[in-house]
């Protein structure tokens, strides 16, 4: 919704405006010019892009329309995950969790929480720390490391997809000269018509050069903020869980290493320490 409103707004913002000056609408239709600019701009974004970049760009829309995949629930739920995975560990110990971490499909525990398991990456990245855990690793400045480096590898798989539509948010204003050249030159070519002929081909040239830096700084420039936005807000799920890892780790009580995972999160979808509270003692409850 947040886009679509974005969206509108901009349109209605800029033709509304160009109309309310007395700006006749049907002077702006140049498909050709359309074509120059966001032909090159695609090509130019295949020659510049890997292929897993190109193969994510169906992914993009659904980040630009959806939002943050993890809502405060999620966040929740994460912690509860920890919590109830910690609490095994400290009554049964870490061999306990064995069992869970190779096969987290057929967890009871993992059971109890969907949305985290319903996350092919969340899950992985829980079981291999807690598998490490389980085999006997004690250094948790090793194990941190090994998390940042694993972290900073997938927020430069996101960061290329944000780079690449901020890519396109620079070259296409330039793209727009380009194809505004081409309309100049193609009107001088019509130099010996009557003036209203070269003025209505002079302002379809100039249209080129409003086009690219239309969709430059009014759909591409904001979606590639929005997505980076996005995928900052989410690097706090696997951040939590690091956080949370790490607090175990050090001999903490599971309530304590929960609220060092919390303490992770953003303040707009941390859950309270009452929140938390009351989550967990259902867990226990339930247990």
């Amino acid at each position: 919704m947040r886009l679509i409103i974005g969206i509108v707004v901009v349109l209605m913002s800029v033709f509304g405006g160009y109309m309310a000056m007395g700006g006749h609408i049907e002077v702006l239709w140049q498909p050709f010019e359309a074509v120059i600019i966001l032909g090159a701009a695609i090509g130019a974004f295949c020659i510049a892009n890997p292929p897993a970049v190109l193969k994510a760009v169906g992914s993009i829309f659904g980040s630009l329309f959806k939002g943050p995949r993890y809502d405060k629930d999620a966040f929740l739920e994460l912690l509860g995950l920890q919590y109830t995975l910690f609490k095994l560990a400290k009554s049964k110990g870490n061999l306990a969790l064995e069992a869970h971490v190779e096969n987290p499909s057929e967890s009871a525990i993992f059971g109890q929480f969907p949305k985290f398991t319903s996350d092919h990456h969340a899950v992985e990245f829980m079981c291999d720390y807690l598998r490490m855990i389980t085999l006997g690793t004690e250094n948790a400045h090793e194990l941190e490391a090994l998390m940042d480096e694993e972290l900073e590898t997938h927020h430069q798989e996101r960061e290329r997809i944000v780079a690449s539509i901020q890519a396109l948010a620079d070259g296409t204003p330039a793209l727009g000269i380009v194809a505004a050249v081409l309309g100049v030159i193609k009107t001088m070519g019509a130099i010996d018509q009557p003036p209203e002929i070269l003025g209505h081909l002079i302002g379809g040239a100039l249209v080129g050069t409003f086009l690219g830096v239309f969709v430059a700084y009014g759909f591409f420039g904001p979606m590639a903020q929005s997505l980076r936005n996005t995928y900052e807000a989410e690097s706090k799920y696997f951040l939590s869980m690091k956080a949370g890892l790490l607090a175990h780790m050090a001999g903490y009580a599971p309530a304590v290493s929960i609220e060092f995972a919390r303490k992770a999160l953003m303040s707009d979808v941390r859950p309270s320490f009452t929140e938390v509270e009351q989550a967990t003692a259902s867990l226990q409850a339930a247990g």
